[in-house]
C-alpha cells in the first residue's frame, strides 16, 4: 500500500501556526501506522517539518549536530509518512509512518522505546498484536500445561477444530443478541485464529494491511 501523497499531506498541517518552543522546535511522536507502536521521538523544526511534508519521509531537527537529518538516509530504514497530526495546544506531532525494515531505532530494535525496568521488552501495541507476540512466545518457548502449547502439539488438525467450533459459537450468541456472549465468544475466535496465524508464521500486521489495502 503506497505511502500518503506528499499534496494531501501539505495540507495536514498549517506549518507555521505551530506553536514551537523558545529553539524554534516541536516534540514529534512516530507511530506504527498499523498497529500503533510507538516507534521513537524526535524534534522538528518549521524547516523539517515542511520537508516531511514535500517528501512524505520523516525528516529532524539534530538538536547536538545542529543540523538537518532524514530518517534512514544511511539505514535503508525511512519512515514513509501516512498521516500527520498536531495537539489541541498546536505544540506537539502525532506521524503515524509505515517503517521501512521495521527498525526505527538506531540500536536494531524495532522501537526505541523497548525497555522496561533495565530490561529489553518489547514496545506496547494494540491489543492484537501484544496477544500475538504472547502467543509467537509460547510457540516458540513452549510451557509445560499452556493451552497454547497444547493448540500448537496438535497441529492444524487441532487448531481449525476450534476454529469452527468458536464460529459456530459466535453464531449461535448473536442469534441470541447475548451482548456479553458475542463479545467472548469472538474473542474466543480472535484468539485461536491468532494462534492458526502463529502456527503458519504468518504476522498479524499482515492481515492489518489486507485490511488497509480493502478499505482504500
Amino acid at each position: 500500500m503506497p505511502a500518503a501523497e506528499p499534496t494531501s499531506l501539505r495540507q495536514a498541517i498549517p506549518v507555521d501556526e505551530i506553536r514551537y518552543n523558545e529553539q524554534g522546535l516541536v516534540p514529534a511522536i512516530v507511530q506504527d501506522y498499523l498497529d500503533g507502536t510507538v516507534l521513537m521521538m524526535a524534534w522538528m523544526n518549521r524547516e523539517s517539518l515542511q520537508k516531511t511534508l514535500e517528501t512524505a519521509e520523516t525528516w529532524f531537527w539534530s538538536r547536538s549536530r545542529q543540523q538537518f537529518w532524514h530518517k534512514g538516509e544511511t539505514s535503508g530504514h525511512i519512515q514513509k509518512v501516512r498521516s500527520l497530526r498536531y495537539d489541541c495546544d498546536s505544540d506537539a506531532l502525532l506521524i503515524t509512518v509505515e517503517q521501512v525494515g521495521d527498525i526505527a531505532c538506531h540500536t536494531g530494535e524495532r522501537s526505541c522505546f523497548h525497555q522496561v525496568d533495565g530490561e529489553k521488552a518489547p514496545p506496547p501495541a494494540d491489543t492484537l498484536s501484544d496477544l500475538f507476540a504472547v502467543i509467537c512466545d509460547r510457540r516458540d518457548n513452549p510451557v509445560e500445561g499452556s493451552y497454547t502449547r497444547q493448540l500448537f502439539a496438535g497441529g492444524d488438525n487441532k487448531i481449525l477444530k476450534k476454529i469452527g467450533e468458536e464460529a459456530a459459537e459466535v453464531v449461535m450468541a448473536c442469534k441470541d443478541d447475548e451482548k456479553d456472549a458475542i463479545a467472548g465468544e469472538v474473542a474466543d475466535l480472535f484468539y485461536h485464529s491468532l494462534v492458526a496465524l502463529a502456527h503458519h508464521h504468518v504476522d498479524v500486521r499482515a492481515v492489518y494491511r489486507k485490511l488497509q489495502d480493502r478499505r482504500r
